[in-house]
């Protein structure tokens, strides 16, 4: 049956309406950003087959893969998602602003655990900062396999001088969920010390980032 053919009351957009997006499940909030559906299938019989696809809303937005081919589902509506994963992921790396100052550890992995822990394979980013701990900005360096991400100082080193940081925060994810650093892990920290050391910018934390709480590897006394 087309949604038109609804009770008023469980229509998508009007149930939006009359009581907020809250109410509305994430199928329903789906098939309101699709606009339509396709024969023999409504947008929220659309938006619950790509949820059960992807296991969960959140699993869905940080997809890295293709999107699966689904009837209904063509290259306006794929780019309809696309575009709102993008802004959902902006909105996210929009919680660390530029010059904002980061006060302690636990601002900082509150931010990286809501920016990384979903990823399907390891990613290393950078938080560049001041001399006064003030954001200048945050990026995501390099991609890896579930396995591992390969970590280049000389590209790091660089950064900063492009960014002009006196200071940095390191985080990875491990996408087995469990947070705690391995030996690498260690490894490569040190290596990356040294090498920024030699041009004047300080490591204040590495941060892995899990299924829980990320682990500090400086409150470890590593560093």
């Amino acid at each position: 049956m087309n949604i038109s053919h609804w009770p008023v009351e469980d229509r998508p957009r009007e149930k939006l309406l009359e009581r907020g997006a809250a109410a509305l499940s994430d199928a329903e909030l789906l098939a309101i950003f699709f606009g339509s559906g396709s024969r023999g299938q409504t947008a929220v019989d659309l938006g619950r087959r790509l949820l059960a696809d992807a296991g969960s809303l959140r699993a869905l937005l940080v997809r890295t893969e293709p999107l699966p081919r689904i009837r209904g589902l063509g290259v306006a509506k794929s780019c309809r998602l696309y575009a709102m994963f993008e802004v959902a992921r902006r909105c996210l790396g929009q919680e660390l602003k530029r010059n904002e100052t980061l006060r302690t550890p636990q601002d900082s992995a509150a931010f990286l655990r809501a920016r990384m822990r979903d990823y399907p394979f390891e990613v290393f980013a950078v938080v560049f900062l001041d001399n006064r701990h003030r954001v200048i900005a945050f990026e995501e360096m390099f991609r890896g396999t579930i396995d591992g991400a390969a970590v280049h100082p000389r590209e790091v080193v660089r950064a900063c001088l492009r960014h002009n940081a006196a200071a940095v925060i390191f985080a990875h994810n491990h996408p087995s969920g469990v947070a705690e650093p391995s030996e690498s892990d260690r490894a490569i920290t040190t290596e990356l010390r040294e090498a920024l050391g030699l041009v004047g910018v300080r490591v204040l934390d590495h941060f892995v980032v899990g299924a829980d709480a990320p682990v500090s590897l400086a409150q470890r006394g590593w560093l």
